[in-house]
């Protein structure tokens, strides 16, 4: 049996695949590892899913020429709003081929953007349904805007030229309001979109009590970044911030989840500064109202009460002259029981004096008498605690050198006492 060579073969199946794929055909399937080179030319993947397991189930290499890719690139980004980038899903016309070096692959001729639009709808949609199960889809819209919005959080990108509007806007808004934005830096384009906002919310949120809203604004940037506005993690950031987040991401046909979940959404930045201009004076609008109301009313009062006080004034002198007459009559009744209670005072004081001093000699006397029964009883106590009375009991005083002595040791052998008796002395030595 004869041989053949590898190349012979893979020359054999080209031809055979050739002859039989000879038409173009329409396939659905993600990009994968899409990167172009110097030359121009997209080299990719089309892979497919299972939808249940996500488990990859068929792959193919593929390649978009650089004379189709120049056209297919921009059309199909400007028509999803999508940069054609791994992870969409596409719907793209194909021609097969199979090279002897390479192998099988698929050329890519030409793509259908409306079935990309449609598989994007349906992941907003799905992120959508999943967060009103969750209950929070509403809670930012449901938040009360501050009537005047002057401490403005601002996420965006330093160098975007929407929030250089922004800020320009506020300034020079017509009325003079005073407005202060802060800007907490963040990436508007990119696959970091999602992480640089969740950290920005973050850190307003640590100083939450000073700010009254949250702007999101971008501008200048390609409709194709706008994929990373529809993340989950960052519209359930959005929709659960405690202050209210208002969107100028700056394309108005194109609506973001977070647009739908955000309290306000405007079309640009420089409609984001307008909408807070536009409260501001329409909060200014309504207390100047609230203000002519309070002058008309004060006015109005002041005029009823003005009449008033002359309808009085009128009545004043004959309200006045009974007023007169009423309290000189208290007066004098008050006057006529104040003489009777102070003669009344007088004569009953008059009758305790005449009393007291009749009173008077008769205590004098018994006091005497009560002051000389006492001093007789200290005379008598006197006498009995005399030293005669107790001598002549049979009690003696001995004394040394002229003391009285009260205690044995107070004398020792040798000395010289005296006892002293009713009638004498008798003078001893202590032995």
């Amino acid at each position: 049996m004869e041989a053949l060579s590898l190349y012979e073969l893979n020359n054999l199946v080209r031809c055979r695949l050739e002859d039989t794929f000879v038409d173009e055909y329409w396939v659905q399937a993600e990009l994968s590892d899409v990167r172009s080179n110097a030359t121009g030319h997209c080299y990719l993947e089309l892979i497919e899913k299972d939808e249940r397991s996500n488990s990859l189930i068929a792959r193919a290499r593929a390649m978009i020429w650089n004379s189709t890719y120049r056209l297919l690139r921009p059309y199909f980004e400007q028509e999803t709003g999508q940069a054609f980038v791994s992870g969409l899903k596409v719907l793209v016309r194909v021609t097969v081929t199979f090279h002897e070096l390479y192998g099988y692959s698929l050329t890519i001729v030409d793509i259908d953007p409306s079935y990309t639009l449609g598989d994007m709808a349906r992941r907003r949609r799905e992120i959508l349904r999943q967060l009103e199960e969750e209950g929070v889809l509403t809670l930012n819209k449901e938040l009360d805007m501050p009537l005047l919005p002057r401490k403005i959080a601002v996420i965006s990108s330093a160098t975007a030229a929407g929030y250089g509007d922004f800020c320009n806007q506020l300034a020079g808004n017509p009325y003079g309001y005073v407005f202060y934005p802060v800007l907490f830096p963040a990436m508007m384009q990119g696959d970091r979109i999602e992480e640089t906002i969740i950290s920005a919310l973050n850190r307003i949120y640590e100083h939450q009590d000073f700010w009254d809203v949250v702007v999101i604004i971008r501008g200048g940037g390609a409709t194709s970044d706008l994929s990373g506005f529809d993340s989950y993690l960052l519209a359930a950031n959005c929709a659960q911030f405690p202050l209210p987040v208002i969107t100028g991401i700056g394309h108005e046909r194109d609506d973001t989840v977070i647009d739908a979940v955000a309290h306000t959404r405007v079309k640009t930045p420089t409609a984001a500064a307008e909408y807070l201009i536009a409260r501001m004076h329409d909060a200014d609008l309504a207390l100047c109202e609230q203000n002519d109301r309070l002058l008309q009313g004060v006015s109005l009062k002041l005029e009823r009460e003005k009449q008033r006080l002359e309808r009085n004034s009128s009545r004043l002198p004959l309200l006045f002259s009974g007023y007169r007459i009423r309290e000189e009559k208290k007066l004098s009744g008050f006057e006529h029981r104040m003489q009777t209670a102070l003669h009344a005072r007088i004569m009953e004081r008059r009758y305790k004096m005449e009393q007291l001093l009749q009173r008077i000699p008769f205590l004098l006397s018994s006091r005497i008498e009560k002051e000389k029964h006492h001093l007789q009883l200290l005379e008598q106590q006197i006498q009995a605690s005399s030293p005669e009375k107790l001598l002549k009991r049979g009690y003696s005083i001995t004394l040394k050198d002229g003391k009285a002595l009260t205690d044995a040791s107070q004398v020792k052998p040798g000395d010289h006492i005296v006892t002293r008796v009713l009638h004498g002395e008798i003078k001893s030595i202590v032995e």
